[in-house]
């Protein structure tokens, strides 16, 4: 009979099993989820539980990873939570008798979580107690809580377990089943050799878990560098790596790490203080029974568990020092624009990107610009969904060739986050600061209709992303060694159809971390002055959108056809009216509503139209406003 979780957990290492999903795509048994197979083939998952038991694993995990109603729902199978999730205890406890313990296994959501997301905490806690619900009805010795990259999500998921786990119903002789709380950490040496993974373990104990650790996503070698920073006396700490890096065969991921490469790794694991030690994606019973006899061995050599020493910080040498030194210096360099921001009126204008590689018209109209002192270039990220020259890479060649600085228009669409967050690293490595962040159009109406939109997050997700950037860290709090200096800006429809829907994302886009706000188009001041009280309010300085009309049907095209445009009735009946003169009535127009709206604003910001760049000064310049 096995003794009491806790009690076992004091007499020394226990093997837990390796990766489940993995054998059940080598016997092809491919259908997603894994879970399905509760039901479907139970004979195979409780084959493959036994394998693992007879190679020497004392835990076993329920296959049960995948089976919260979130992640059930994106296979249609929401209403199947309470028996797929029973299921899996039940076969796994048919494979343990009585000598082996059954761990429920807890995975996340697979959502991402407000304000990055769109799924609510509360939504989040609740499945995941539901699940645990029916995982200790269903007979679980502990709760394995594992893989959770977001550790705002596993303490959601703490939450949830402790909140069962402690109940009449389902408390055992120690007064409530044990939880097992694992992070997935990130393929990244500054993060495992710096102080984040202790803040962890530290954080999770003080949450209530019993055995804290790390699981999955890393390797065996990458997994001790974890551990070893893990390390705390007194507390249980559990490791399960994955085999290695996988490469994708068809469609499938085929792993390499060796099982005596992974009992090598075991050994160091536990030496560095590992409890709770297993493995997993990738890996099979013949890893897990290499990591038995390491066990064993040192079961037999080292009574008392060995607890490595944290290596000591390395020394750097002075030139290291003053090369850090510099690249800090460059990383903390805000733009002239943000520098500008309050201290006088800034000007910024839109340049209409060509299509193909012929720039040079992009190149003449920012120096143009340049000449009268315009503060910025707007470089637009494929509007329209249409295909377009990078916007980083022609924000560089304006910034380093004509010396005018960029702001930067960034869409969500194109990229996933890992993109997003690789393209605001790479344009601040190119000395791009100005940064405005848009969701995008969709593909349907621009050169590809058939591409596919991304939206992983929307741009008050991209807006927190470089945000966070600013502070050191990624969108999920991962560091990035050094702290970004972007300037942040957002846009803003002040004629939208739903005003009130406009207004709150503006709230949220501010709370994210934007500096300014520029506007669509605007021809009214009472238009600017209903989105000044809100703007206001925010703290949100604003640059006012000015688009020259250059005629009657230029006019009606863009009220009648542009999403977020409109143009007062009045003003499509003068250019109805003034013939040859309706280009000059365009600029007149411009000027007359710019100089009655300089002192309400941060700035302006110009759109001419057909790359009409001459426009500008004669605007700037008849509204009184000097370089």
């Amino acid at each position: 009979m096995k003794l009491d979780f806790r009690q076992r957990l004091k007499q020394g290492p226990i093997l837990c099993d390796g990766a489940m999903g993995t054998l059940l795509d080598l016997y092809e048994y491919t259908e997603l989820p894994h879970e399905l197979n509760n039901v479907k083939h139970p004979d195979i998952v409780e084959r493959i539980h036994r394998e693992y038991v007879a190679a020497g694993a004392e835990i076993i995990q329920t296959n049960t990873f995948s089976c919260n109603r979130f992640r059930l729902a994106h296979f249609h199978l929401e209403h199947q939570l309470e028996l797929l999730n029973r299921t899996g205890v039940e076969i796994a406890k048919r494979a343990a008798g009585t000598n082996v313990y059954v761990a429920g296994s807890v995975g996340p959501t697979g959502k991402l979580l407000e304000p990055i997301g769109k799924l609510k905490a509360a939504e989040a806690r609740d499945a995941f107690k539901k699940q645990i619900e029916i995982l200790l009805a269903a007979g679980i010795d502990v709760i394995m809580l594992e893989t959770f990259v977001s550790l705002h999500e596993l303490d959601l998921a703490l939450e949830a377990a402790k909140a069962v786990a402690g109940l009449p119903d389902y408390a055992g002789q120690a007064g409530s089943v044990p939880i097992i709380a694992q992070k997935a950490f990130p393929e990244d040496g500054s993060i495992l050799s710096g102080s984040f993974p202790i803040e962890v373990a530290e954080h999770l104990i003080g949450k209530g878990a019993d055995v804290v650790g790390a699981n999955c996503t890393v390797g065996p070698q990458r997994m001790f560098s974890i551990i070893r920073s893990m390390y705390k006396e007194g507390v249980y700490l559990s490791a399960q790596p994955a085999a290695g890096i996988p490469t994708l065969l068809n469609g499938r991921s085929i792993y390499h790490t060796t099982p005596a490469y992974l009992a090598q790794y075991a050994k160091e694991l536990l030496e560095a203080g590992v409890t709770l030690i297993g493995a997993c994606c990738g890996s099979t019973p013949a890893h897990i029974r290499e990591m038995k006899n390491v066990l064993e061995e040192f079961k037999q050599r080292s009574p008392e568990i060995r607890m490595h020493e944290p290596h000591p910080k390395r020394k750097t040498p002075a030139a290291q020092h003053q090369r850090e030194e510099i690249v800090r210096a460059h990383v903390d360099h805000r733009s002239r624009f943000a520098k500008n921001l309050g201290k006088k009126f800034l000007t910024s204008v839109e340049l209409d990107i060509p299509r193909g590689l012929d720039v040079s018209s992009i190149l003449d109209g920012a120096a143009y610009l340049h000449r009268f002192a315009v503060d910025a270039v707007n470089i637009t990220d494929g509007a329209r969904a249409r295909l377009r020259v990078s916007s980083i890479a022609l924000s560089q060649m304006v910034q380093q060739h004509i010396g005018i600085e960029a702001m930067v228009h960034l869409a969500t669409r194109d990229r996933n986050m890992i993109g997003l967050q690789a393209e605001l690293l790479g344009a601040h490595a190119l000395g791009l600061r100005n940064m405005l962040f848009i969701t995008g159009d969709p593909t349907s109406i621009g050169d590809y209709p058939q591409a596919t939109s991304v939206f992983d997050i929307d741009s008050v997700g991209l807006i927190r992303a470089a945000a966070s950037m600013n502070k050191g860290h990624d969108l999920l709090g991962n560091s990035i060694e050094q702290s970004t200096s972007f300037f942040i800006a957002c846009a803003v429809n002040a004629s939208a159809d739903n005003m009130e829907l406009e207004i709150e994302k503006l709230r949220r886009k501010a709370d994210a971390g934007a500096h300014l706000v520029y506007t669509q188009p605007i021809y009214e001041i009472k238009t600017l002055e209903a989105l000044l009280e809100h703007t206001q309010k925010l703290n949100l300085p604003v640059m006012l959108g000015l688009l020259p009309l250059r005629g009657a049907k230029h006019a009606e095209f863009l009220h009648n056809e542009i999403p977020g445009m409109s143009i007062p009735s009045y003003i499509r009946e003068q250019f109805r009216n003034a013939g040859e003169k309706a280009s000059a009535l365009g600029i007149e127009i411009t000027v007359k509503f710019l100089d009655e709206a300089k002192a309400l604003v941060a700035g302006a910001y110009l759109m001419p139209p057909f790359k009409k760049y001459e426009m500008v000064p004669q605007i700037l310049e008849g509204a009184g406003i000097k370089s």
